[in-house]
């Protein structure tokens, strides 16, 4: 099956970014690599910024698809954890780019997803006020964006007690 041309752009942007200087990434340049238009870029994408968020977005639906099942929900925040060290060399040149608040948005957006996912599957915080609830989820998505920002080698041999630590923050069964 051909490659989508969104799919195409993305992943253009994607070398463009391991690649480069993402502090000039641009839409010319994302269009040369493609040999597109930009006319064909701004029929997918508003901007590069749009981009992102949609080739963001796209995983982090692939990775809930794939591997998250209410009976296994550790399993789904390990597998998170396992796509943000996987686009950790790109999150950390965007990072260093100015599409830095931008992403940040994103990974909270998409922390926030699988907490709701959690609590929603777990039965956690349901006799919670909803702001109760909202201030709840944000201190923990919060906590594991940190957690990811400041990631060490010795945090990659330790994956999986990470992990189960995280969740069981998250469910409650130890307090922070």
């Amino acid at each position: 099956m051909p490659m989508d041309m969104k799919e195409m752009i993305a992943r253009a942007a994607a070398e463009l970014m391991m690649d480069g200087n993402t502090r000039k990434l641009t839409v010319t340049d994302i269009v040369d690599k493609c040999q597109i238009t930009r006319q064909t870029f701004y029929y997918h994408f508003d901007g590069i910024p749009q981009m992102i968020e949609w080739i963001f977005q796209k995983r982090l639906d692939q990775l809930i698809d794939e591997t998250w099942t209410m009976d296994d929900p550790e399993a789904g925040i390990r597998s998170f954890f396992i796509m943000a060290l996987n686009a950790a060399p790109y999150i950390n040149r965007s990072m260093q780019s100015n599409y830095r608040d931008e992403l940040e948005r994103l990974m909270a957006k998409g922390m926030y997803g699988l907490f709701d996912r959690l609590a929603e599957q777990s039965g956690l915080y349901g006799d919670c006020t909803r702001s109760e609830f909202a201030i709840i989820r944000r201190y923990h998505c919060q906590a594991v964006i940190g957690i990811l920002r400041e990631w060490s080698a010795r945090d990659t041999e330790n994956l999986d007690g990470i992990v189960h630590t995280v969740y069981r923050l998250l469910r409650g069964d130890i307090r922070p």
